[in-house]
């Protein structure tokens, strides 16, 4: 190959006497670098989106020749291999030592064609041009993918009538097509019409925020799925790696995400399954499922790609909104309690204020409440076990307290106080998408106070502590996490002092969770 050597372009300069070695040297020249450039930057397989693909189908009738569609694809040495027309290859058992597994592949071919002899002087003759073309070829040994492409493979029996499709693509049996081993070039995005895209992206992001909603609020844990799904196409498109190869391969991986989801609601959602908008929105999915199964696409007769189903699969989308919005319900504002005296509930008010052990669980309003995990402030393994630690503090001290509680019970306790920056820890033995209740002893005799909590980096919220107590001075004050920031079995916890020149004080803290 040139490249081993180093390219050489050709040079035209005046009396420059070309012969035929300069002028196929020329050519050469870009043969090997486009070559080049698509081994590097494609790879070998066929190429997603132009044409049928090289798809490999039986011809619906019981004989033992199958059709193989029109397609491009690049083999290992990067040339170009394109079949224009669809071809009919027939399968002879004869040929064959039987069972054995049998290889369909295409491969480049180079023919000289359009010979010229010229009656004036009978040495000047040659091919005037080298046709370039795909040759579809049954092969009994594992294709060479540096100079073959394979497009099925059919594991053949002496028993068999004829050639079927595999009636499960993802585990065919004998005597039907196999495509699971078809290799693909590598093809980033391309043109999508930028109306359709922004349909799309509007309609994904809706929807994307309805299942999370679905999965939170109703405890439908395919949702997430469905969730997670829409954001990864959303971040695709943001990518610009969506294009009309792979547009509906995605859309139809949601639809199969969605699936599920309807699956889990009529296997153990019945409230959710007696709603009037859920058959609509089951048949929303089964019609959005339906269009995207053909994978692609489709060309017109001008060669040109049709984004008339793209257009419709978004309609449908769209339309099978208004039922998923009925079913999740309205959006509900995330959750954060202000921790104002006037605020705290009576029953969380007697947590607030108990000089006890704290107990294993307690009812609030209807709801059972479990004690979860616990730091000991000043505690070394306590600490350690939680990431406990307290970071860019103007003033940082310790501190020992024997005071009392508004029931008159007096507790002795040590913890920590600091002024200006940030604690941090860890709470263990989360049950993701439940609330949790963080409840941590301090002294009251200075309050009036704010505090921003963040939990995993994202900001949750302020509690605000008003007012003081100087003769009974513990209490346990409480702040409450939403279920929505609740995402992990082990949570990351900022406890940002805000108030200028306040100190925040810490004794002991307790997690609650709604379980």
């Amino acid at each position: 190959m040139a490249e081993d050597q180093g390219f050489k372009r050709i040079n035209f300069f005046k009396g420059f006497v070309t012969t035929t070695k300069d002028w196929n040297d020329a050519e050469m020249y870009h043969v090997e670098k486009h070559r080049l450039h698509n081994r590097c930057f494609h790879g070998a397989g066929t190429v997603p989106g132009y044409r049928q693909e090289f798809k490999v189908r039986a011809r619906g009738r019981a004989d033992m020749s199958v059709e193989v569609a029109p397609g491009y694809a690049i083999d290992g040495q990067g040339n170009d291999i394109i079949l224009y027309e669809t071809e009919i290859k027939a399968v002879n058992k004869g040929d064959f030592k039987l069972p054995l597994t049998i290889y369909f592949v295409v491969k480049y071919v180079e023919e000289f064609t359009d010979f010229i002899s010229y009656k004036e002087n009978l040495d000047f003759k040659g091919h005037r041009r080298i046709q370039e073309r795909a040759a579809i070829e049954i092969s009994i040994t594992e294709p060479d993918i540096t100079k073959e492409i394979e497009i099925a493979r059919i594991y053949l029996t002496e028993d068999a009538k004829k050639i079927t499709d595999a009636k499960d693509p993802l585990e065919p049996g004998p005597n039907e097509i196999d495509l699971r081993f078809v290799p693909k070039a590598g093809v980033v995005g391309g043109y999508l019409p930028m109306e359709l895209i922004n349909r799309l992206r509007k309609i994904i992001r809706n929807q994307r925020d309805m299942y999370y909603r679905m999965a939170r609020d109703k405890k439908v844990l395919a949702a997430n799925g469905a969730a997670l799904g829409m954001m990864t196409i959303d971040m695709l498109l943001d990518s610009g790696t969506v294009g009309p190869q792979n547009v509906m391969p995605l859309l139809s991986s949601i639809g199969d995400l969605e699936w599920d989801t309807v699956t889990e609601i009529e296997a153990t959602k019945p409230t959710l399954k007696a709603m009037k908008d859920f058959g609509q929105f089951k048949h929303s999915v089964e019609v959005f499922r339906d269009l995207v199964d053909d994978k692609g696409l489709q060309i017109d007769e001008n060669e040109l790609i049709n984004f008339d189903s793209l257009d419709q699969v978004i309609a449908v989308k769209e339309k099978g909104s208004a039922s998923l919005s009925s079913i999740v319900g309205e959006q509900l504002s995330p959750q954060v309690l202000d921790n104002g005296e006037s605020d705290i509930s009576p029953e969380w008010t007697k947590i607030k204020e108990h000089s006890g052990i704290m107990p294993e669980t307690t009812t609030i309003e209807g709801q059972e409440w479990t004690l979860i995990d616990d730091i000991d402030i000043l505690n070394k393994e306590s600490e350690q076990a939680h990431m406990f630690q307290i970071q860019e503090a103007r003033d940082s001290w310790r501190a020992r307290q024997r005071i009392r509680y508004p029931d008159g019970v007096t507790v002795e306790d040590v913890g920590i106080a600091h002024e200006g920056g940030y604690a941090s820890f860890e709470i263990h033995n989360v049950t993701p998408n439940r609330p949790i209740m963080l409840l941590r002893r301090m002294d009251y005799a200075r309050g009036d106070f704010e505090i921003e909590y963040s939990v995993n980096d994202v900001r949750v919220g302020i509690s605000q502590c008003p007012g003081s107590d100087k003769r009974f001075r513990w209490r346990n004050w409480p702040y409450f996490i939403p279920a929505e920031y609740v995402t992990s079995e082990v949570l990351k916890i900022t406890q940002k002092a805000i108030t200028a020149a306040r100190d925040i004080n810490m004794f002991h803290f307790w997690f609650y969770q709604a379980l």
